[in-house]
């Protein structure tokens, strides 16, 4: 994809530290181009491990014009058969064994891969590069059609917000099939930055062995990504070259917020708080570090490009400070539309730029949003609607703890809590909400369930209810 891979963007394997950049990388994503060239037309469906490999197939396919499907690694069989069925891909890399109607590919240039010789799917939309699987996602997921235009803008935004250049090296600590962690590498290799490929989790002696080893300068991390370095004691002092912290994939205590702002400014630092969804490529907002604390609890303002509303419900939107409503987005970064089955891939844009969020927000006088919820993140409880956003930061101070609608009454699911923790929790979620205890179940578990971006899956707990 022209403009996406700058001429100075380096790619480190964290293993081995084998670094391909310049020319070098360049020749070698056009190599593949021309390999995926030779393919049956259509798409490609890859499964996205944090490798180098991975990476390079990702930038070819972008290169040689093939939309991409990402998907995680660890997608089992039936799953991976059951999106084939649906999308059927042109080109399939996974260590699956082979489905019906492909057979292995011939091209050991491309590696382990699939090449369809069953009914081809229909001719992708001309502007359609990336599809990812939506959030959370289970079941037959919905797949986000992203534009070239939408990938592009979103990482040259990225780049600018956070003041990337060539000396920036940042490390792979999210999933690379996730919205988040693949937009740390589309924004760095735009900004023509390093990207150690590390596959070794945050929490890991190597993986801050290694981040030290490739003298790494930033860090993305995702809310129970800082709970975890809350608990390891995370000092940036110990890591010289660190000097940048992201944080995105949804809402970050406050006081998670203050904490990490004031242990990167010890050491002249700077966290970044955004805001973000599969849907819109990426990133909508930044915090810009130097608003912290006087913003806290903000998400930041718009990208380059874009630009946020609030929806009041009765037909108008507004930016004016103090009003409450649905987030209205719109940028060229949002997506074309959903995919469910393969004749979607064929469609044009849908949306226009125009992005409903669903989530609930507000912005101040100076233009900077704060999100208060979700639209459809609501209970009720003896006939009184619930904001269950609302309930789990009143009860923040407990630890983690999820807030669900079960059949009539509010459930809290509460990560390792004793008998005397729980009767606490209950009694001050009624307190806060007024109503009497009788309307809430609350019970513990010894870790919350979590989607693939760290989010509490309340689907799952929903499940359990």
């Amino acid at each position: 994809m022209i403009g996406l891979l700058h001429p100075d963007a380096r790619l480190v394997d964290g293993a081995n530290g084998v670094t391909l950049g310049g020319s070098g990388l360049h020749d070698q994503v056009a190599d593949l181009a021309a390999a995926l060239d030779r393919e049956p037309p259509g798409t490609v469906l890859a499964a996205m491990p944090t490798t180098v490999a991975a990476v390079l197939r990702f930038l070819a396919s972008l290169h040689a014009g093939r939309p991409i499907a990402l998907v995680d690694p660890r997608t089992d069989g039936a799953r991976l058969g059951e999106l084939v069925d649906r999308f059927r891909p042109a080109v399939l890399f996974h260590d699956a064994e082979v489905m019906p109607g492909y057979r292995s590919g011939p091209d050991r240039r491309l590696g382990d891969y699939q090449r369809r010789t069953g009914e081809a799917g229909p001719v992708p939309h001309p502007d359609l590069a990336l599809l990812l699987t939506t959030s959370g996602s289970t079941g037959n997921p919905k797949l986000v059609r992203l534009s070239r235009t939408a990938v592009l803008a979103n990482a040259a935004a990225i780049a600018t917000a956070l003041g990337l250049d060539g000396d920036e090296i940042a490390s792979t600590s999210l999933p690379l099939h996730y919205t988040f962690g693949l937009s740390v590498l589309t924004s760095h290799l735009h900004a023509g930055a390093t990207v150690v490929v590390e596959e070794n989790a945050l929490t890991t002696r190597d993986f801050w062995s290694s981040m030290d080893r490739h003298r790494v300068t930033s860090l993305a991390a995702v809310p129970y990504q800082y709970e975890m370095l809350r608990r390891l004691r995370f000092d940036p002092a110990r890591h010289p070259r660190l000097r940048t912290l992201t944080q995105a994939g949804g809402r970050l205590n406050p006081d998670l917020v203050e904490d990490f702002h004031r242990r990167m400014a010890t050491v002249g630092g700077r966290l970044f708080v955004m805001y973000g969804q599969t849907e819109a490529t990426a990133r909508m907002t930044v915090l810009p570090a130097d608003r912290l604390p006087a913003k806290l609890g903000s998400v930041g303002v718009p990208v380059a490009g874009g630009a946020i509303s609030v929806d009041l419900g009765d037909g108008s939107e507004t930016t004016e400070p103090g009003h409450t409503g649905e987030i209205v987005y719109r940028g060229t970064n949002v997506m074309m539309g959903y995919a469910e089955t393969a004749a979607d891939l064929a469609r044009g844009d849908d949306l226009g730029g125009v992005l409903r969020t669903g989530d609930l927000g507000r912005l101040d006088d100076e233009g900077f949003l704060y999100i208060t919820g979700r639209t459809k993140r609501i209970a009720k409880i003896f006939g009184v609607r619930v904001n269950l956003d609302d309930v789990e930061r009143s009860l923040a101070r407990h630890g983690p703890v999820a807030a669900v609608a079960g059949p009539d009454r509010l459930v809290l699911v509460a990560e390792g809590a004793d008998d005397d923790r729980l009767a606490r929790i209950r009694a001050e979620a009624a307190e806060v909400l007024g109503t009497h205890s009788s309307g809430i179940l609350v019970r513990s578990i010894d870790a919350l369930p979590l989607t693939a971006t760290g989010k509490p899956n309340y689907r799952a707990l929903e499940d359990q209810c």
